[in-house]
């Protein structure tokens, strides 16, 4: 990766740092609450005891839920504006979490086998080098450890997505587009279930698109072995309070979730 790259998605998230801190904390972000989170906390072994390093820890919020399933968790993120929230809330609620502003795609100044787990949620795929986050992962891994961690599902959610409709506007199919289009591009959004304000500026984020292959070939270059791969849909409870996750249950995938260990 890049010093420009790196710092372009740090100013990035800086700028984002605020509001996306408010809205996640705030319930806005019922992705993670409903779907993406409850269905990584399912995949995940046991933590409890465990050493974990929360590759893109954000504000820390899932790095929290970490903490409280019994790991001794460390956070690191690139973006000083998050990691001071994630510091603040761990001072007003300790929770045992160290945060550090670190890229994971580089050397994040641990020593080799610090780490019985690398844990990373929705994270990966807003950094342009997933080659190095997976080196750096393998030499932060004791052996025997394992890295799990969930990304956009790469064969769903590509650069030319767009939902086929009906004559009555209903959704009835999924259309991927450009999957093998690897430029980077920054996608500007809010959280869908936010109140609406005039004043709140739509999130600036970094995309570095990858095939399922990019993804899945850096995993096992960097030395590791897969041993687990899911690609989960929302649940009946979940598309009844959000009616929208449908889509994601029926008509395409939206999570793809990986787990691989270092030999022993």
């Amino acid at each position: 990766m890049t010093d420009q790259a790196h710092d372009e998605v740090a100013a990035r998230w800086n700028q984002n740092a605020d509001q996306w801190t408010n809205d996640v904390r705030n319930g806005y972000d019922v992705y993670r609450n409903l779907f993406t989170f409850p269905a990584f906390q399912q995949f995940l072994p046991a933590i409890a005891g465990l050493e974990v390093i929360d590759f893109g820890c954000g504000e820390g919020t899932n790095t929290r839920h970490f903490a409280q399933m019994g790991a001794k968790v460390t956070g690191i993120d690139i973006s000083q504006g998050l990691i001071e929230h994630a510091r603040r809330a761990e001072i007003a609620d300790p929770a045992g979490v160290t945060y550090k502003i670190a890229s994971y795609s580089s050397d994040t100044g641990f020593p080799a086998s610090s780490f019985d787990a690398v844990i990373s949620t929705m994270a990966l795929m807003d950094g342009p080098d997933f080659q190095g986050a997976m080196c750096e992962a393998y030499r932060l891994l004791r052996p025997g450890g394992f890295v799990a961690f969930s990304v956009l599902h790469p064969c769903f959610i590509t650069p030319g997505l767009q939902w086929q409709k009906d004559e009555h506007g209903q959704i009835t199919g999924l259309c991927v587009a450009r999957y093998f289009d690897r430029s980077s591009f920054t996608e500007k959004w809010k959280f869908g279930n936010r109140p609406e304000e005039e004043n709140v500026v739509p999130f600036a984020v970094p995309r570095f698109p990858r095939t399922i292959g990019d993804y899945l070939n850096a995993v096992a270059s960097a030395g590791f072995h897969i041993s687990r791969i899911e690609e989960p849909q929302p649940t009946e409870e979940a598309c009844k309070i959000v009616p929208r996750f449908s889509r994601w249950r029926d008509l395409g995938a939206f999570l793809l979730l990986v787990m691989a260990a270092r030999p022993r």
